[in-house]
């Protein structure tokens, strides 16, 4: 390698690293806990998994009904399905384009269309997650993350190419021994980087693709979404109770194998002016992230339109779980954990070498 391209290399590496070290560290220590989410919620009794008979509960329409009640004068806008227990959650609003802040949540049984408990999270997990995807910054923070992970990958592609000339002259993961303390320290680095290479690039560039939700499903519902519905500019067709159930079941019939996440309601940003668009899901830990939108005719209940995810969708929806190392149980998640902490011990030594270039060049 020329000198002149060994030194562009090195300054990438060096700049990118310093830029991002300290939020990686941030990052890596709060992912940490978010790996195994799923077992700190249930240890927690956050998500304790119930049993119920399906043809004993209330239909999806008095679910809603009994949601409406409490809260007079609003119209529903989602209904979504909880995983471990027979909950739905009603989203609703004083009109289907409500803001954020003027949405009401409530979470019913269907055991008896009553309010259900436990709907409102905030949770040890909730609080991490929330750290980790925007620092509390808001939009503006998860595109600043995003950043950081592109950053990230940057570091890691220049220190591979930084290392590939040593590892053909010494050999791949050697550690000098007989050297000063402060090229073991760069040995033990490159040998860390080298090993977890293909985990840090995985993890980096799907955390900078998850940051990335908004815009891109901003685009999937002008692109893709939008040519699903009539798009004619009517008025938005207005709640009638026993169509719900009708239209999750007509879904479900031109989609076996799946299972309804959620539905938008009339008027939603993710439906039509006239139509229920019922968001079905896999059964497996991997499709289960995969969605398929379905439009139901919200005067009939007939389906209109099927349509599977766009492919930067499906790249957005299995980014989150790939991230966190959900798709193999608790074997994959305790290698995640490893790597997560193999890189804090990396982003350590990092900071190590730097600290005594820096004296170095003092002296």
């Amino acid at each position: 390698m020329k000198p002149a391209t060994l030194r562009f290399w090195s300054k990438i590496h060096t700049w990118s690293s310093l830029a991002s070290t300290l939020f990686l560290l941030i990052l890596c220590l709060t992912g940490l806990p978010l790996i195994f989410h799923e077992e700190i919620d249930a240890f927690g009794g956050a998500h304790r998994v119930e049993r119920w008979d399906e043809a004993a509960l209330v239909s999806l329409d008095r679910a809603t009904d009994a949601a409406l009640a409490m809260r007079p004068g609003e119209v529903p806008i989602y209904l979504s399905f909880d995983e471990d227990r027979p909950v739905v959650n009603i989203t609703s609003g004083p009109a289907a384009d409500a803001a954020e802040a003027d949405m009401g949540f409530q979470p019913i049984d269907r055991r008896g269309a009553v309010p259900a408990s436990g709907g409102e999270g905030g949770g040890f997990t909730d609080f991490v997650l929330d750290l980790h995807k925007d620092l509390f910054l808001g939009v503006g923070g998860m595109y600043f993350v995003g950043m950081i992970g592109a950053l990230f990958a940057a570091a890691t592609v220049s220190g591979v190419v930084l290392y590939s000339p040593f590892a053909r002259k010494a050999g791949f993961a050697t550690v000098r021994r007989a050297k000063a303390p402060r090229i073991r320290w760069l040995d033990w680095h490159n040998l860390i980087g080298g090993v977890t290479l293909a985990w840090a690039l995985a993890v980096g560039l799907t955390g900078t693709i998850n940051t990335l939700v908004d815009p891109i499903t901003a685009w999937w519902r002008v692109d893709a979404l939008a040519h699903l519905t009539k798009g004619d500019g009517r008025a938005v067709q207005s709640y009638r109770s026993g169509l719900v159930e009708k239209a999750v079941a007509n879904a479900m019939a031109r989609a076996p194998g799946m299972r309804p996440q959620f539905v938008a309601f009339p008027g939603a940003p993710f439906s039509s002016r006239d139509h229920y668009a019922v968001f079905l899901q896999g059964a497996t830990p991997l499709t289960k992230k995969l969605l398929t939108p379905v439009m139901v005719d919200a005067k009939t209940g007939e389906v209109d339109a099927v349509a599977p995810m766009p492919w930067y969708m499906k790249g957005l929806l299995l980014a989150q779980p790939l991230h966190f190392g959900d798709y193999g149980g608790l074997a994959m998640k305790l290698v995640w954990a490893l790597l997560d902490l193999v890189t804090i011990a990396l982003l350590g030594t990092g900071i190590y070498l730097w600290l005594g270039r820096i004296r170095k060049h003092a002296r």
